[in-house]
C-alpha cells in the first residue's frame, strides 16, 4: 500500500516537473554560473591536498544545488494551500508517508538530474574524477535532497504565505552554505572557523564528497559524512511525516 500510495504521488509531481522543462534547467543556472567564472580563478591557487581544483569545487555545487533547491520545495505545499489541493488530498485515504515520500523522491529525481548536467559541463571545462566518485557525489546529492525538502515541506505545512516562509529559508541556508565549505575547504581559513564549521551537519557531506572525486573512499570523512547523511535523512523525513500527520494533510 505504502509503495503503491508512493508511487502515485512520484508520479504525479514529477509529470509536473517534466511539464516545466524551463525550470527544470533553470535550476542549474547558478551552479553553472559558479562553475563558469569561479572555477578558473581557483586553478592555480594552492588549496591543499591532493585533489584539483575542480576536484574541490564541483562537489561544493553539487550540494549546493541540494541545499538550495530542496530548502525552497515548500513554496509548492503553500500554493497547494492556496488552491486547496491539499484539502482535496486530506478526504483520500492515502498514506500520510507516501503524500512526504512521493514529493521528496520527485525532488531527488529532479536535483540529481541537474547534477548531471552539472558533472558533463564540469568534465568540458577540465574536471577529471572517477565514475564511482561521481556516483558517489550523486547519491550525496540525493540524500541531502531528501531530508531538506522533507524539512521544507514540514516548514511550509506550519506557515501559511509564501512571506513567512522565505526569509526563515534564507536564514538558514546562508550560514550553511558559508560554514560548510562549499565554494572552499575550511581549512584554508583560521582555525577558529574550521572549528566552528564542523558543527555544521553538511561539512561533513561536501568533505566526504571531496574525498570521493578524488579517488579516496575508504576515509573517515567518508564514513562521517555517510553517517551523517542517513542520519539526517532519517531524522528529517520522520520529522517530515510526524508534521504531515498532524497537520491532516
Amino acid at each position: 500500500m505504502l509503495l503503491h500510495d508512493t508511487a502515485l504521488i512520484y508520479g504525479r509531481y514529477l509529470r509536473q516537473s517534466l511539464r516545466s522543462r524551463f525550470a527544470l534547467l533553470f535550476g542549474v543556472l547558478m551552479p553553472l554560473l559558479y562553475l563558469l567564472f569561479f572555477g578558473p580563478l581557483l586553478t592555480d591557487l594552492p588549496l591543499g591536498g591532493q585533489a584539483s581544483s575542480w576536484q574541490v569545487l564541483v562537489p561544493g555545487l553539487l550540494l549546493q544545488l541540494g541545499l538550495f533547491g530542496a530548502s525552497f520545495a515548500g513554496f509548492t505545499i503553500i500554493l497547494e494551500k492556496g488552491q486547496g489541493v491539499l484539502e482535496r488530498m486530506r478526504v483520500t485515504p492515502v498514506s500520510r508517508l507516501a503524500l512526504l515520500l512521493g514529493r521528496v523522491l520527485r525532488d531527488a529525481t529532479v536535483f540529481v538530474f541537474q547534477a548531471v548536467l552539472l558533472v558533463l559541463a564540469a568534465l568540458v571545462m577540465g574536471l577529471r574524477a572517477p565514475l564511482a566518485g561521481v556516483l558517489i557525489g550523486f547519491a550525496f546529492v540525493a540524500l541531502l535532497t531528501v531530508s531538506l525538502a522533507a524539512l521544507s515541506y514540514a516548514l511550509a505545512m506550519k506557515i501559511d504565505t509564501p512571506h513567512g516562509f522565505g526569509p526563515v529559508v534564507n536564514a538558514l541556508t546562508m550560514p550553511s552554505m558559508l560554514l560548510s565549505g562549499l565554494m572552499l575547504p575550511m581549512t584554508l581559513g583560521p582555525a577558529w572557523l574550521d572549528v566552528l564549521s564542523h558543527l555544521m551537519p553538511f561539512r561533513y557531506l561536501v568533505d566526504a564528497v571531496r574525498d570521493a572525486y578524488a579517488g579516496a573512499y575508504a576515509t573517515a570523512h567518508m564514513l562521517y559524512g555517510t553517517l551523517v547523511a542517513v542520519a539526517f535523512a532519517l531524522l528529517a523525513v520522520t520529522v517530515g511525516t510526524r508534521v504531515f500527520r498532524t497537520a491532516g494533510a
